[in-house]
């Protein structure tokens, strides 16, 4: 199966897309992911990117589509794979379309206000990196990490002026893609509100493998 997952930043879909990657021995494909490869493996398109990354631009649509299309055409996504992060406009979706046929588009639906009561509580130790969350899994101690006993602070990017910024990005950019491949007849909506597991489950029983 080759699916693309459309979701929100804080719907969850890179972790689903994680498990629905194992599940389903595909590739889960991310142009994060991509890029730090390209760098890392020192090809024409990676210096390139390296270049642009450090001079602070963003990459353009020639030179991501480029590196999918590398990405695609390798062993491992010959079965399928999920794109997460690609495509984010319609040119890019178009683009994608002359490269490769998408079975099916899964958009992970999730109001804005939840995904601020999501992103706004986690907190970050300072000195170890571990995760929490003031509601979902807060800490035994208020304000200290339980592995290392470090001060935890809110990312600049979880502060809530910077995720409703986010979410105006995504809702203009991206959510013009959620249009367009319904008039395709490949979106599937599904619940991004509950549990990972849960939403798992609805996963595999609408595609069965």
């Amino acid at each position: 199966m080759k699916f693309i997952f459309l979701g929100p930043p804080g719907a969850g879909k890179g972790t689903l897309a994680a498990k629905v990657a194992a599940s389903y021995n595909i590739p889960h494909i991310s142009t994060g992911e991509i890029f730090r490869a390209a760098i890392k493996a020192k090809t024409p398109l990676g210096l390139k990117v390296q270049a642009i990354i450090d001079s602070g631009a963003l990459v353009s649509d020639d030179i991501t589509i480029e590196l999918v299309k590398d990405r695609l055409s390798q062993a491992d996504a010959k079965n399928g794979f999920i794109l997460d992060g690609f495509p984010r406009t319609i040119p890019q979706a178009e683009a994608l379309a002359k490269i490769i046929p998408i079975d099916s588009v899964v958009n992970f639906d999730i109001e804005d206000n939840e995904v601020v009561g999501r992103l706004s509580g986690r907190r970050v130790c300072k000195n170890c990196g571990q995760n929490f969350h003031v509601e979902f899994m807060p800490p035994k101690v208020e304000g200290k990490c339980d592995k290392c006993g470090g001060e935890l602070y809110t990312r600049d990017d979880d502060k809530i002026d910077s995720i409703k910024h986010r979410l105006e990005v995504y809702r203009s950019q991206t959510a013009p893609l959620i249009d367009f491949y319904r008039e395709k007849n490949l979106l599937t909506d599904i619940d991004a509100r509950p549990a990972t597991e849960k939403i798992l489950t609805e996963f595999e029983s609408k595609f069965p493998h």
